[in-house]
């Protein structure tokens, strides 16, 4: 049985008959090999067989088998070895659902490297445990991994794994809404990055991230230019993610618009060839919803969008948090449009135009006259609301009183001087 063998079997699906191929193969005795061709047979082995388990969504076995791996590596070099073993950990990330398995299989990983004193190898995977941690919510075993890393990366001066790792820390403070610890990450990351060449996606990350923190700070016009630069940057990688992440980035573009409401911008982007040819979804259809909604100042459209596109809108942190201030202003912004052409209106009648309940309104009318969004008076006797036009303050008052004040100083001075002279 031979590679080529085991590779048609895998080839036509035949994936029982392509394991038993593989592991014959990996059981051979190449401890006394000196061909390099067996040896990269070896490995390309070792890889195939993980492809196969991928294919099958077979965590269990996938999980035994990493482990096993390193035995059957044990004729390859060290450094391939390491690159190997990080290449099925990243292949585990194929299977869905398997997010305690890898973490499982990174910690044993981490171990076998710490028996072989493989401190380069350690390192690496144990950022990879980070990650993994953070992606699995547990922000506090993850900082306490970073700060291990960062404290062995700050001695040996490794700045490529600084930027990594600061990275990693800004994204998970960003998620425990610690914003001033997340920017200081960021800070240090960019910094390690400005003293060496990054590659495309990791600075494709820096701007994702900068872009994020801006869009907390509600500065959407530094986030924009962030987010487009970071956008250019997956649209031209050809990795198994990048297609994704410019997605995620074309949907932080057009919140960062309909926060400035800048409509016409939002339709210039997805009007553009790119939106139309590569990038259509139901990410971007959610966008285009909400931005008309808000165009049109409707409440009713807005909600009907949001109920349509929930697992859109709903399952990223920062367009929610955004979206939940976005129906404040909108709220506010429909209620004016509704009673503009009032002075006494009934709050039913508004109620049953903004479709909200009564008391709901009521309330939110009572926040924005004490906000003075506009003027006006609750009688909630009647259930009526009073609008008045908005008084209009006499400069002469601010400046006589800027002028005794001024006054006040001069006579201060000359009392002062007069004093001297007594």
């Amino acid at each position: 049985m031979s590679l080529a063998d085991a590779r048609k079997l895998a080839a036509a699906k035949d994936y029982a008959g392509a394991e038993a191929a593989y592991q014959h193969l990996l059981a051979r005795d190449l401890s006394h090999a000196s061909p390099d061709a067996l040896k990269n047979e070896q490995e390309a082995c070792v890889l195939e067989l993980a492809d196969i388990y991928v294919a099958q969504h077979n965590a269990a076995k996938l999980r035994n088998f990493i482990p096993q791996s390193t035995d059957y590596m044990a004729a390859l070099a060290k450094a391939k070895t390491a690159k190997v073993l990080r290449a099925l950990i990243d292949k585990f990330a194929g299977v869905p659902d398997s997010l305690q398995d890898q973490i499982a299989v990174c910690r044993d990983a981490i171990a076998f490297a710490d028996r072989e004193k493989r401190v380069f190898l350690s390192h690496s995977l144990t950022l990879k445990l980070a990650a993994l941690q953070y992606q699995d919510t547990n922000y506090n075993e993850a900082l306490k991994l970073i700060g291990t890393l960062l404290s062995q990366f700050k001695k040996l001066d490794d700045k490529p794994s600084l930027v990594d790792v600061h990275l990693l820390e800004a994204k998970v403070y960003h998620k425990l809404r610690n914003l001033p610890k997340a920017k200081a990450a960021l800070t240090a990351s960019r910094t390690a990055a400005n003293s060496i060449y990054c590659p495309t996606a990791t600075v494709a990350d820096l701007d994702l991230m900068s872009g994020i923190l801006h869009c907390e700070d509600k500065d959407y016009k530094t986030a924009y230019s962030y987010f487009y630069e970071a956008f250019e940057a997956f649209h031209n990688l050809s990795t198994p993610k990048s297609y994704d992440c410019a997605c995620q980035v074309l949907n932080y573009m057009l919140l960062t618009k309909i926060m400035l409401n800048l409509i016409d911008d939002v339709k210039t982007i997805l009007a553009a060839k790119y939106t139309r040819e590569t990038y259509q979804s139901r990410g971007i259809d959610a966008m285009k919803a909400v931005a008309e909604a808000y165009n049109n100042r409707s409440l009713q459209e807005f909600n009907a969008a949001l109920t349509t596109y929930q697992a859109e809108l709903r399952a990223d942190d920062l367009v929610r948090s955004h979206f939940n201030a976005l129906y404040d202003t909108l709220l506010e912004s429909n209620l004016c449009k509704i009673i503009e052409p009032f002075e006494c209106v009934e709050i039913s009648h508004i109620s049953k135009m903004i479709g909200l309940d009564a008391q709901q309104v009521e309330g939110k009318l009572s926040q924005m006259i004490l906000d003075k969004v506009f003027f006006g008076v609750l009688d909630q006797g009647n259930g009526w609301l009073y609008v008045y036009d908005t008084p209009h303050t006499d400069a002469t008052y601010d400046s006589a009183l800027e002028l005794v004040g001024e006054l006040n100083k001069v006579v201060d001075q000359l009392f002062e001087k007069a004093s001297v002279l007594y």
